[in-house]
């Protein structure tokens, strides 16, 4: 049995449908992101499960428990939120202990959770200090302390590094993971940062205008998205709407090498930037050169072509023999191609 189990979760607001029929299964442990753009419902599916909003319609059970119309007060989770939400009048130590002390532990086994808290997150000798005078990367890590001092059954992150810059958002997502590996802790966090779910999550669930879009291990939905919408929210990728005809995918009277056993009929095609390779010799599709783009670990190219403008990317080994300007000629193996149903069609 799934430790959390979301099923048909509905959130309406007047006539707007913000959530619609969300559901997951989560395992103990396990680390689920939400991903989506702004308004896809993803931080409102997180306050449900928080507690802080009340669902239209659906069931969350935790650990078998239903706990649909249990105050989030008494749901017991830790929670960390955007801003932090530190009270700027308590030391760290006393915002780490507030969440203990409204569940009215001893002292003495306060103070013991508290310095266990802050040691987990690598501040053991910030306890006497106040939130103003701490970091960006530091307030972070007491919230993080403050919510995990409880010992919640699951931890619900709402874009909790979406503060920091984006080096030091890098260190934190290593830390993150880290901690929660060795923690254990069931986790659900909202981003809409892809590189940042990627990076995190055990899965992600993606999200768009309320509804969930594909669900998938990261690499797995990367190399295989279900649709334009995944394949451009997850990385850059080359679509074109065509149809499938005989063995080829024919996009403006242009035939493309389609994966054997492709569906008759019209589809999306979608190849990543970085399946596709400069060649003189076999070339799929010819075209000039119209940007270089030096991205630090690759470079990305957009080559206008007959079927419009393609991007291409390669890694940072040698520099580029390939300039703007250039014409070039394409290339492309079809066991890298995804052919879906269109945009708006099952």
């Amino acid at each position: 049995m799934n430790f959390l189990e979301i099923e048909g979760l509905t959130k309406q607001f007047d006539e707007t449908i913000v959530v619609d029929r969300f559901s997951l299964s989560v395992a103990k442990g396990e680390f689920v992101c939400l991903l989506g753009p702004s308004g896809c419902g993803k931080t409102t599916t997180l306050q449900m499960v928080a507690g802080f909003v009340k669902p239209t319609s659906g069931r969350i059970r935790l650990d078998g428990q239903d706990i649909t119309g249990v105050r989030s007060n008494q749901r017991g989770l830790g929670i960390v939120f955007q801003s932090y939400a530190l009270f700027p009048h308590m030391t760290v130590a006393q915002n780490v202990a507030f969440g203990l002390e409204m569940r009215r532990v001893p002292a003495a086994e306060r103070a013991v959770r508290v310095v266990e808290a802050l040691s987990l997150v690598h501040l053991d000798t910030f306890g006497d200090r106040y939130p103003r005078e701490l970091s960006g990367g530091q307030r972070q890590r007491v919230a993080l302390a403050r919510a995990l001092v409880i010992r919640p059954p699951v931890l619900l992150l709402d874009e909790p590094m979406g503060a920091l810059d984006a080096k030091l958002r890098e260190a934190m997502h290593i830390e993150l993971r880290a901690l929660q590996r060795r923690l254990g802790i069931t986790t659900i966090m909202v981003t809409h940062d892809q590189a940042e779910a990627m990076t995190l999550a055990d899965r992600v669930v993606l999200m768009n205008r309320g509804c969930v879009e594909q669900v998938g291990q990261p690499y797995e939905m990367y190399e295989q998205p279900n649709g334009r919408f995944a394949s451009t929210f997850l990385g850059r990728a080359n679509v074109f709407g065509g149809s499938v005809i005989d063995d080829d995918f024919v996009v403006r009277g242009v035939k493309l090498p389609a994966p054997s056993g492709a569906p008759q009929g019209k589809h999306d095609y979608i190849v990543r930037p970085e399946k596709i390779e400069f060649a003189e010799q076999g070339a799929i599709v010819r075209g000039s050169v119209s940007a270089r783009v030096f991205l630090g670990n690759h470079w990305v190219f957009q080559v206008e072509t007959p079927l419009g403008p393609m991007q291409t990317a390669c890694p940072n080994s040698n520099p580029p023999s390939v300039g703007e300007g250039d014409e070039v000629g394409l290339l492309w193996d079809p066991k890298n191609v995804r052919i879906v149903a269109p945009e708006g069609k099952a």
